[in-house]
């Protein structure tokens, strides 16, 4: 037996269509219009949960030389304590199979670890169709993995201005792409989530005329603290946090000079507080040292940073 609400939802939705009233017009919708990315709306104090990028662990997980497994990482992750294991797409075997996709989540989930996102390499920027719709491909292919793993969110790339292109038509590519690639992952519950890496994101007028001019609820900001290299780093990052899906954290910032100093959590945090954002702070560690040790150690700094 239909639910009464239901009943009364179909009676009204009957009643209105003949008299050539139509659900968009009541406000109901099977899907909500695009529309361009706005801050998004969050629901309560700021609450933050803590994950490691796989991409910390690149010269163990890469190449043939490789001393670990993506196996290895994930177990490294829940020995540290965390909520959530980054995969990057970088180290995954090819070809990857659904089967390898399930024996990962599998893993994490008898770990009690989340797969906070995933990360592809892409560019968008190729005037050159053909070579275009090989990145959007490689990107609808790893929206079907995130769904099989239960990653809620892809740390995506813009792109870069090609020599045979203008940055005008660089950008409408770009904003196509995205789009349609934005489209396809609302079919399969996934983010995509844009982050400042250079180019037209490199600051955050570029990363923010991206943002507003793609047009997807299912499209945010990767905020990477680590990329922006401007005369006020913090300030411009507090400019694109309302719209992060996802937050990386590096341990050095370096400014047009590109002298690395040390990250200030504290005032990182601030900022994430500032936005209301509630979501994972992932690690993304690119200095040298062992990464196992230097993970460890620069995680419980962020730990105590955020949880202040």
């Amino acid at each position: 037996m239909p639910h009464p609400d239901r009943r009364h939802f179909l009676a009204t939705c009957a009643a209105s269509v003949a008299a050539g009233v139509t659900t968009s017009q009541l406000g109901w919708s099977n899907q909500s219009a695009a529309r361009a990315s706005e801050p998004i709306q969050r629901n309560g104090t700021a609450q933050f949960k803590f994950s490691l990028a796989a991409y910390s662990y690149r010269k163990l997980l890469q190449g043939k030389s490789a001393t670990l497994s993506l196996t290895d990482f994930i177990d490294d992750c829940a020995r540290f304590g965390l909520e959530g294991t980054e995969l990057t797409s970088y180290y995954f075997p090819d070809p990857v199979t659904p089967e390898y996709l399930r024996s990962l989540k599998h893993h994490c989930f008898r770990l009690g670890l989340d797969v906070s996102g995933t990360a592809v390499g892409n560019d968008f920027g190729s005037p050159d169709k053909e070579t275009r719709q090989a990145q959007i491909k490689h990107v609808k292919n790893w929206i079907e993995h995130a769904e099989i793993l239960g990653a809620p969110v892809i740390r995506v790339f813009a792109g870069h201005v090609k020599k045979d292109s203008t940055p005008d038509e660089a950008h409408r590519l770009m904003v196509s792409s995205l789009e349609e690639c934005c489209e396809y992952a609302g079919q399969h519950g996934v983010h995509l989530a844009l982050e400042n890496h250079g180019g037209p994101t490199a600051t955050p007028d570029g990363l923010l005329r991206l943002v507003h001019d793609v047009k997807s609820d299912w499209f945010g900001v990767n905020l990477d603290t680590g990329n922006f290299h401007t005369e006020d780093i913090y300030g411009d990052l507090a400019r694109i946090a309302p719209y992060a899906l996802n937050v990386q954290i590096k341990s050095t910032i370096s400014g047009p000079d590109k002298k690395k100093v040390p990250s200030d959590f504290k005032k990182l945090a601030g900022i994430c507080r500032d936005a209301g954002y509630r979501g994972y702070i992932v690690l993304e560690y690119e200095e040298s040292g062992d990464p196992r040790a230097e993970s460890a150690r620069y995680l419980d700094l962020l730990r105590q940073a955020f949880r202040a």
